[in-house]
C-alpha cells in the first residue's frame, strides 16, 4: 500500500516552526488579558444556516468555499466546517446569554478555520486565525481600541513594514443607495468585467471593487466612491475613528475601495498590510458588523472586531527571525542500568523545579550522547554513570566554559535556584 499523505491544502507544523506559533499565541494572550479580553472557545462545525445567514448567501465564502455535509442526524442536518470565527462566537454569545451580564464583552479566540480555495503561501484550505470580538459598544473608541491592539501585537512581534487601510461602508441604508450607484456604473462595463465580477453584478456588487482582473480593476477606478453616500451619523462615527486613530499615533490611508468580503459588515472596515507579503498583503482584516447579532435572533446589538491571518503572519516572523529557541537548561546523559534509573528519577525532580531538563533516552555510548548535548541548546549537561551511580553523585558540565563539578545528586536538588541564578547570567 503505498504512503497516505496529508489532504491538498492541509499541512503539518512541524516541531522547528512551533515555536513561531507559540510566540504569537503568548504575545498575543499577555495583550489581549491586558486589555481585559477573555478568550472564548467555540466548536469548529455549526449548523450550516448560520453561515449562510451570517456571512451572507450572495458571498464567494459561502457560494464556492464552505465544507458542507449532512450529519448521522435523522433527519440528516447540514453541518458546515467554521469558514470564519465571528459568526460562531456571536451565535455563542446569544445562546449562552453572555449579555446578561450587562456591559460590553471583549472576546478573543484562535483556532482552525476551512475554506475550500486554490492552496498557496499563507493561504491552506485548513488555516488557523486569531480573533476579537467586542460586542455591545456603538462606541467609535471600540473601533479604535481594536486597531490599536492588532497593532500592538503586530509591533510588538517585531513587524514594521504595515500600512493601514481604512474605509467605512456606512449603515443598510448607506450600502442599499451605493450599491445601486454602483449597479449604474458598472452595468455598462458588463461584457469587459471578468467572469466572476459578472456573477457579482446581481449578486454581490461591492465584491467587484475587491476583484484581482487587471481589466476590472482599471473600470472600477473610476467607479463611485462609497464615502459619497455616507449618511450625516455614519459620516460623523468615521471621523470620530480616524480622530481617535491620529490622537493614537496610528497613521491610516483611506482606501474607498476597502469593502471587506463579509455581509456583515457596517461602518469601520480597515485592513493591515504587509509590504512583504507579495500579493498576499492583508495579515489582519476586520470591521464593525452592527447587525449581525439581530440577525442570528439575538437583541440589535453592535460590535466590531477583527481576525489575523496566523500562517501569514508566521511567513512574516520566520522572514525576521531564526525559530524561537527552545529553553533548555540541562541535557541529562547516562548509561548503565542503575544510572539510566537515576537519571530519569533526577530528571524529573529538576523539571518539578521549574528546571527544564532533557533527558537522553538513546542509551548510545557516551561520546554520542554529549555530541547530542552540544547541538540541544543546553546551558549544562549533567552526567550520570556507572561511578555516580554508585555513589549518588552527578556531574555537572556547563557547556560555554567546560567547567565541571561533581556533587552529590542531594545537593545539586538543593541548589536548585542557585542553579536557576547561573543559567541566567550563562544564558
Amino acid at each position: 500500500m503505498g504512503l497516505i499523505q496529508a489532504l491538498r491544502g492541509t499541512r503539518d507544523i512541524l516541531p522547528d516552526e512551533v515555536g513561531y506559533w507559540q510566540q504569537v499565541e503568548a504575545i498575543a494572550q499577555q495583550i489581549l488579558n491586558r486589555a481585559a479580553y477573555r478568550e472564548i472557545r467555540a466548536p469548529i462545525f455549526e449548523r450550516t444556516e448560520l453561515f449562510e445567514r451570517g456571512i451572507g448567501e450572495a458571498t464567494d465564502v459561502v457560494g464556492k468555499e464552505m465544507y458542507t455535509f449532512n450529519d448521522r442526524a435523522t433527519p440528516p442536518r447540514s453541518v458546515t466546517l467554521r469558514p470564519e470565527g465571528t459568526a460562531g462566537i456571536v451565535r455563542a454569545y446569544i445562546q449562552n446569554s453572555l449579555y446578561a451580564a450587562g456591559g460590553v464583552q471583549r472576546l478573543w479566540y484562535t483556532g482552525p478555520m476551512f475554506r475550500y480555495e486554490n492552496p498557496q503561501a499563507g493561504r491552506q484550505r485548513q488555516f488557523h486565525q486569531l480573533g476579537v470580538e467586542v460586542i455591545g459598544s456603538r462606541d467609535a473608541r471600540a473601533d479604535a481600541e481594536v486597531i490599536a491592539i492588532a497593532k500592538d501585537i503586530l509591533n510588538t512581534l517585531g513587524l514594521v513594514n504595515l500600512k493601514l487601510d481604512l474605509n467605512s461602508v456606512g449603515s443598510t441604508e448607506d450600502r442599499q443607495k451605493y450599491r445601486q450607484a454602483l449597479v449604474d456604473y458598472l452595468t455598462p462595463y458588463k461584457d469587459e468585467l471578468d467572469e466572476d465580477s459578472q456573477d457579482r453584478l446581481t449578486r454581490n456588487p461591492l465584491r467587484i471593487l475587491d476583484s484581482k482582473d487587471k481589466r476590472t480593476q482599471e473600470i472600477a477606478q473610476d467607479a463611485p466612491s462609497i464615502l459619497d453616500y455616507l449618511s450625516s451619523e455614519s459620516q460623523s462615527h468615521f471621523d470620530q475613528v480616524k480622530q481617535l486613530l491620529k490622537d493614537n499615533g496610528i497613521s491610516y490611508q483611506l482606501n474607498p475601495r476597502l469593502v471587506r468580503g463579509l455581509d456583515y459588515y457596517t461602518h469601520t472596515a480597515f485592513e493591515i498590510i504587509s509590504d512583504d507579503l507579495g500579493a498576499q498583503a492583508t495579515v489582519c482584516g476586520g470591521g464593525r458588523y452592527d447587525g449581525l447579532v439581530d440577525e442570528l435572533g439575538g437583541n440589535k446589538t453592535p460590535a466590531v472586531g477583527w481576525a489575523i491571518g496566523l500562517e501569514r503572519l508566521v511567513i512574516l516572523l520566520q522572514q525576521l527571525q531564526a525559530s524561537p529557541a527552545l529553553a533548555l537548561d540541562f541535557y541529562l546523559v547516562s548509561r548503565g542500568e542503575v544510572a539510566q534509573a537515576q537519571g530519569l528519577k533526577l530528571a524529573q525532580q529538576l523539571r518539578k523545579a521549574g528546571l527544564a531538563v532533557e533527558l537522553d533516552l538513546s542509551g548510545s555510548a557516551f561520546g554520542k550522547q554529549f555530541k547530542r548535548a552540544d547541538r540541544s541548546g543546553a546551558v549544562g549537561c549533567l552526567v550520570i554513570g556507572d561511578a555516580e551511580a554508585q555513589s549518588n553523585t552527578v556531574n555537572l558540565k556547563w557547556l560555554a566554559s567546560g567547567e565541571q563539578e561533581t556533587m552529590t545528586q542531594a545537593d545539586l536538588l538543593d541548589k536548585t535556584e542557585q542553579l536557576k541564578e547561573q543559567i541566567e547570567q550563562l544564558r
